[in-house]
C-alpha cells in the first residue's frame, strides 16, 4: 500500500497554505503590544493564543505555580521566576500566557489547556490579578512614557510598574524616585503593590534596557530595583514576579556580558529558574503553531492524536530503521523508533534532533522562534510543491529542506550567522539549474533520481554540519543515513551518493567518514579548474598506456596494440590478441567491422593465412575513458604542486584518496569499455559482448577474454586425438604435423589452441593410445613409423616432413609389411579419350597389390587397335574413325582403355561393352575459357552430379610472366586443405 503524503494527512494553517510571506517577527511576541492590545490577532486574542499554544510540562508547571501563588497559596510555590533560557527560546511567549491568565482570571478557565494548569495548581479557580508589564526594548528613559496623554510622565522601570499597578496614586509614591532615577527600597515598593488583590509583575528584555542606558547610572539602579522588588515580593502573599533577562549573545559586548552575569547571579539566588521546553516537546509546539488543530483530536495531556494514515507512515519508517539498526547512530532510540516518528510527525525526528544536537550551539540561533520561522517557510514551500505534483514525501525529512527557495535559504543563513554560505548552497546543493546535486540526480539511475538522493544527502550534510560554521561539527555517515531514511531506500545508495558528491561538489569537505561544507573551495573545484587545461594528446597518451598495461597481464600469447594497417599484425599459427584503439569503438559498428574484416583477410598486399588466429578486442566508446583520465591527470598536476597550493591535512588526505580512486577508476574504465571481442566465425566476423565486467571478474582482462572463448568452444587448451580423426581431410592419407597445427589457426571449423605446441601432446597421446600413427616419409615407406608406442610431446616434431596417419592406415601398413605384396590388378590412365585422326595420347599403367596399394610394374606390354602404340604407352591415332582400345598387360593381368577417333573432334559416345547394349561411360576433355567455367557445370555436368555418377578430375595450370608470389601459393594450399583436398602443388 502506498504511503499517503503528509500534506494529505495534516493541514498547515491557512497563511502557510496560501504561501503568504512570513516574517520572523511573526513568531516573536511583543508583550507591550499584547498589553495595549495592538499585537497580532494570534497573540492579542487570549483564546486563540491558547489554541495555538502547546503547554509543555515545564510551562504548565510554572503557570500552575503562578496561579496557585496568585490565589494565596504559598506552599509548593515560588514568588519569583527567572526565565533565564536561550534567546528565542519561548520566554516572551510564556510571559504572554501568564499575562492572559492573570488579566482574565475565571474567564480563562474555559480556554484550551487551562484545565491542565488548574488541575496542576490544585486550587478551585484562576484568580484575576492586577498586572504590570515592563519590556526593556520598548521603554525609553530619556523621553519617558506619558506626560502628554493625561498621564504622569514616567522615566524609570519602577515608575512605569507603579503606574500600571495603581495608576497616578501609586506612581505618586515613587514620583520622586522616578524623577531622580533612583531605585526605591522595599518600604516604598510595598506601598505600590495592591493590598487586597493578586498582583503579577512581568519584566522582559532587561539586557536591552541595561545596554542602552550604560552611560547613566540606570543599570545599577535597575539592579538595585530588581533586588529590592524580589526581596519584597517574596514576603507578599498573592504577588508574583517573572523576569526574562537575556538578549542575543551575538549582540552583547563585553560590558553587556558583565551586566548579564551580575543580573543572572542575582536572579539565580532569589528566583526559581525555568526551562520552558525539552527536545521531545518541540514537535508539539510546532504542531500547535503551524498546523490546524481540532480540539477533538487532543488527548488528555493536550497532545495531538495522529490519524491512522500518519501512524501507518510512522510504522513503515520505524521498520526501515529497525532493519538497519547497525547502520544508524547508536544514540537514536531504535527500539522505540515508531514512538519517535509519531512524536515528530509530519517531520522526521532528525529535523528537530539536528537543531537540538547541533544548531543550539550557534550564537545567533533562536531555539523556538528561529525554528518556528524556518519550519513555517519549509512547510509552506513543501505543501505547495506537493500539491503541484513536484513531490509526494510521506514525511518531511531533513534532506527535503527547501534550500533552493530564496526565502527559506535566507532564514537558514540568518540563524547560521553566515550569509556567504549562499554560494556553497547554490553551487553544490540546489537553488540553481546547474547545482551539482541537482545535476547528479538528473544523471543518476532511476532509484536515486526519483528520491532526489543527491540533494537530500547534501542538504542533510549542510544541516548536520551547521553549514560548516562550527569547528568539529561534521555530518557522519550514520547520521546522514538516518536523515534520509525512508521505506524502500537502498542503504548502499547513500555511500554511492556520498562518493559522487565528494568527487563533484566544490565546497564539500570530507575527512574519512565525516563531512561538512566550507566557504573555501575544495579539491573538486581545483580539479575542475585543472581539467579544463588538460590537452587531448596528453589524455590519449595516458589512455593508451593504461590500456597497454591492463592487456599486458595474463596468458602468454601474442599481443598487438592499436594497429593501423594489416601488416602490423603478424601472420602466425598462434593466438594473437589485437587491441583496437579506443577511438575506433563500437559506436561506429559498421566501420569497425569493415576494418576487422579487412585486416583479418589481408596481410599487407597478400592474403592472410592464419585468419582464425586473430582475436580482436574493441571498446564500447571512448567517452568514459576520456573523462576519467582527464580527472586523473588533473589530480596528478595538483599532487605535483601540493606545497605551492598550501593544501591542509584533510585536503591532502582527500587528494591521496582521490588519486588512488582515480587510478582504480581508470583501470576499471578500461575493463568496462573493452567489452567487445571479435573473431572469424564460420560465415564471417562474429562479435561477442562480454557484458558489464570489472577487474574482480578475472585475474586479467586477457584471462577474462580467453575464458569466455573457452566456454563458447572457440578456444581450447588442447584437442583430442579423436577430434583429429573426426575432422581428417578426405584428400590426405598422411597429414603433416605442420598442416595439423596450422588448421587450428587457419580454419574457423577448428577451435583455436591457446598454446600451439599443445598439438604435440595431442599427437603423442594419439600415438600412445593407438588412435594415430606418427611417421616420416621416404618414398612410399614410413620411416620412422610409431604406432601404439609410448612417446612424449618432446618427441613430436612440427614440420612438413613429419606426418600423422589414422589407426586404419597404420594397421594396414603393419599388415603390408608382414605379408609381401603381389600384383592383383592393373589400371590404365586415362580410361577413355577422344582423339582426332593422327593425334597422339600418352597412357600410363598402374599396378595394385592385394591391399589396393601401388605395386611397381617392372614390365608392361602395350597393344592397341585403331593406331600404333609404343613400349612406353604413347599411342598415335590412325586415319580410321570409330571406337578402338589400348591394352596394358603384366604378369598375367591386363587393363583396357577406350579410344574414340573422329576427324572433327566432336564428342563421341564410348560404349564400354555393357551386356545389355547400354552406354556405361561417357568422357570428355578439352580446354574451357574462364568466362564459361560456371556454365560448364550448370549446363553440362550438374545433371550427372545429382545422381552421383559424375567423376571430375581437374588439371590446373597457372602461369604468370611476373611470377606467382609464395603467399598466393600458400593461400591456395590453405584453401585446398579447408576443402579437404590434396594440397600438393607442383611448382
Amino acid at each position: 500500500m502506498a504511503l499517503k503524503p503528509w500534506y494529505k494527512v495534516v493541514t498547515p494553517r491557512e497563511d502557510l497554505r496560501l504561501g503568504k510571506p512570513l516574517d520572523a517577527s511573526e513568531f516573536a511576541v511583543h508583550l507591550d503590544k499584547v498589553r495595549d492590545e495592538s499585537a497580532a490577532e494570534d497573540y492579542r486574542n487570549p483564546e486563540k493564543f491558547f489554541e495555538r499554544t502547546y503547554l509543555t510540562s515545564n510551562l504548565a508547571s510554572m503557570a500552575a505555580e503562578v496561579v496557585r501563588r496568585l490565589s494565596g497559596e504559598k506552599t509548593e510555590t515560588s514568588a519569583i521566576f527567572n526565565l533565564n533560557t536561550q534567546f528565542g527560546g519561548g520566554k516572551t511567549h510564556a510571559l504572554t500566557l501568564l499575562y492572559h491568565l492573570a488579566k482574565n482570571g475565571p474567564k480563562a478557565e474555559s480556554w484550551p489547556g487551562a484545565n491542565k494548569i488548574l488541575a496542576k495548581s490544585g486550587v478551585q479557580g484562576i484568580s484575576e490579578a492586577v498586572t504590570a508589564v515592563f519590556v526593556g526594548t520598548e521603554f525609553d528613559s530619556i523621553k519617558g512614557r506619558g506626560g502628554d496623554d493625561g498621564t504622569p510622565l514616567r522615566k524609570t522601570p519602577w515608575g512605569e510598574i507603579a503606574f500600571q499597578l495603581g495608576g497616578e496614586k501609586a506612581f505618586a509614591t515613587v514620583a520622586e524616585h522616578d524623577r531622580l532615577m533612583r531605585a526605591p527600597a522595599g518600604d516604598v515598593i510595598r506601598q505600590i503593590l495592591p493590598k487586597d488583590r493578586s498582583c503579577l509583575i512581568l519584566m522582559d528584555e532587561l539586557m536591552n534596557y541595561v545596554s542602552r542606558n550604560r552611560k547613566t547610572d540606570l543599570p545599577s539602579q535597575l539592579y538595585n530595583f530588581i533586588q529590592n522588588l524580589s526581596e519584597t515580593v517574596r514576603g507578599e502573599e498573592r504577588t508574583v514576579l517573572v523576569v526574562s533577562v537575556p538578549a542575543s549573545a551575538t549582540e552583547m559586548n563585553p560590558e553587556d556580558h558583565s551586566d548579564y552575569d551580575r543580573l543572572k547571579k542575582l536572579l539565580d539566588r532569589l528566583s526559581k529558574p525555568v526551562i520552558l521546553s525539552t527536545e521531545t516537546e518541540i514537535s508539539e509546539i510546532i504542531r500547535r503553531r503551524l498546523f490546524e488543530v481540532d480540539s477533538k483530536s487532543l488527548d488528555l495531556n493536550g497532545k495531538i492524536i495522529l490519524p491512522d494514515e500518519a501512524r501507518a507512515v510512522c510504522e513503515e519508517y520505524a521498520r526501515w530503521v529497525l532493519a538497519h539498526r547497525q547502520q544508524v547512530p547508536s544514540w537514536f532510540p531504535v527500539d522505540n523508533a515508531r514512538a519517535a516518528f509519531e512524536a515528530a510527525y509530519p517531520f522526521h525526528p532528525m529535523v528537530f534532533s539536528v537543531f537540538e544536537r547541533k544548531w543550539q550551539t550557534l550564537p545567533r540561533f533562536q531555539r523556538t522562534r528561529g525554528v518556528l520561522r524556518l519550519l513555517a517557510l519549509w512547510i509552506s514551500k513543501a505543501y505547495n510543491d506537493g500539491y503541484k505534483g513536484a513531490h509526494s514525501d510521506p514525511i518531511i525529512g531533513l534532506g527535503t529542506a527547501p534550500l533552493g527557495d530564496p526565502f527559506f535559504r535566507a532564514a537558514a543563513l540568518e540563524q547560521l550567522g553566515e550569509e556567504r554560505l549562499e554560494v556553497p548552497i547554490t553551487t553544490d546543493i540546489c537553488g540553481a539549474d546547474d547545482s551539482h546535486s541537482v545535476r547528479l540526480d538528473t544523471e543518476a539511475v532511476d532509484s536515486i533520481k526519483k528520491s532526489r538522493l543527491h540533494q537530500k544527502v547534501a542538504t542533510s550534510i549542510f544541516f548536520e554540519s551547521n553549514g560548516g560554521r562550527t569547528s568539529g561539527t561534521d555530518a557522519t555517515i550514520p547520521e546522514v543515513r538516518l536523515d534520509v531514511a525512508e521505506p524502500g531506500l537502498d542503504i548502499g545508495n547513500v555511500e554511492t551518493v556520498l562518493s559522487a558528491l565528494e568527487a563533484t561538489c566544490y565546497y564539500l569537505r570530507a575527512d574519512g567518514s565525516r563531512y561538512h561544507f566550507s566557504l573555501k573551495v575544495g579539491l573538486p573545484k581545483l580539479i575542475a579548474d585543472r581539467r579544463a587545461g588538460i590537452s587531448q594528446p596528453r589524455i590519449k597518451e595516458r589512455i593508451m598506456a593504461e590500456i597497454s598495461q591492463v592487456f599486458a597481464k595474463g596468458p602468454d600469447l601474442e599481443r598487438v596494440f592499436f594497429p593501423q594497417k594489416s601488416n602490423d599484425i603478424p601472420d602466425r599459427a598462434s593466438l594473437t590478441l589485437i587491441v583496437l584503439p579506443p577511438d575506433r569503438s563500437m559506436q561506429d559498428r559498421e566501420a569497425v567491422l569493415r576494418s576487422i574484416e579487412s585486416m583479418t583477410a589481408e596481410h599487407g598486399t597478400s592474403g592472410r593465412t592464419f585468419k582464425s588466429a586473430l582475436i580482436w578486442s574493441a571498446a564500447e566508446s571512448d567517452s568514459q575513458l576520456d573523462h576519467v583520465t582527464r580527472d586523473l591527470l588533473a589530480l596528478e598536476e595538483i599532487q605535483d604542486e601540493v606545497l605551492k597550493l598550501q593544501l591542509d591535512d584533510s585536503q591532502k588526505r582527500q587528494l591521496k584518496d582521490n588519486l588512488r580512486r582515480s587510478e582504480r577508476d581508470l583501470r576499471e574504465a578500461v575493463w568496462r569499455t573493452y567489452r567487445y571481442v571479435a573473431l572469424l566465425g564460420r560465415e564471417n566476423v562474429e562479435i561477442i559482448d562480454l557484458g558489464l565486467v570489472h577487474s574482480s571478474a578475472a585475474t586479467s582482462m586477457v584471462d577474462l577474454i580467453i575464458s569466455k572463448l573457452k566456454r563458447d568452444d572457440l578456444v581450447a587448451d588442447s584437442a583430442s586425438p579423436a577430434f583429429l580423426v573426426r575432422n581428417w581431410p578426405p584428400a590426405f592419407k598422411e597429414w603433416s604435423t605442420k598442416a595439423v597445427r596450422d588448421a587450428f589457426f587457419a580454419s574457423p571449423i577448428f577451435p583455436r589452441l591457446s598454446n600451439p605446441n599443445s598439438i604435440k601432446e595431442t599427437i603423442a597421446r594419439g600415438v600412445s593410445g593407438g588412435v594415430l600413427g606418427y611417421v616420416g616419409m621416404i618414398g612410399s615407406e614410413y620411416e620412422p613409423f610409431l604406432y601404439k608406442e609410448g612417446i612424449s610431446a618432446g618427441d613430436v616434431e612440427i614440420s612438413e616432413e613429419m606426418f600423422i596417419i589414422t589407426a586404419e592406415t597404420a594397421e594396414n601398413y603393419k599388415r603390408d609389411h608382414s605379408d609381401p605384396p603381389v600384383l592383383t590388378s592393373i589400371e590404365i590412365s586415362p580410361r577413355s579419350v577422344q582423339l582426332k585422326s593422327g593425334e597422339a595420347q600418352s597412357f600410363t599403367a598402374r599396378g595394385f597389390d592385394q591391399r589396393g596399394h601401388d605395386y611397381l610394374l617392372d614390365q608392361v606390354a602395350w597393344t592397341a587397335t585403331g593406331g600404333a602404340i609404343g613400349a612406353g604407352g604413347n599411342f598415335q591415332a590412325g586415319n580410321d574413325e570409330g571406337r578402338f582400345t589400348v591394352t596394358a598387360s603384366s604378369k598375367g593381368f591386363s587393363a583396357t582403355a577406350a579410344i574414340a577417333i573422329a576427324a572433327d573432334g566432336d564428342i563421341k559416345v564410348i560404349d564400354e561393352g555393357g551386356d545389355d547394349g547400354s552406354i556405361k561411360t561417357v568422357s570428355w576433355n578439352g580446354e574451357v575459357p574462364p568466362q564459361k567455367w560456371m556454365n560448364i557445370y550448370s549446363k553440362v555436368l550438374s545433371g550427372f552430379a545429382r545422381d552421383g555418377s559424375l567423376k571430375l578430375t581437374l588439371n590446373v595450370e597457372i602461369s604468370s610472366e611476373k611470377g606467382i608470389p609464395k603467399e598466393r601459393i600458400e593461400e591456395m594450399k590453405v584453401a585446398l586443405r579447408e576443402l579437404g583436398l590434396n594440397d600438393e602443388i607442383t611448382i
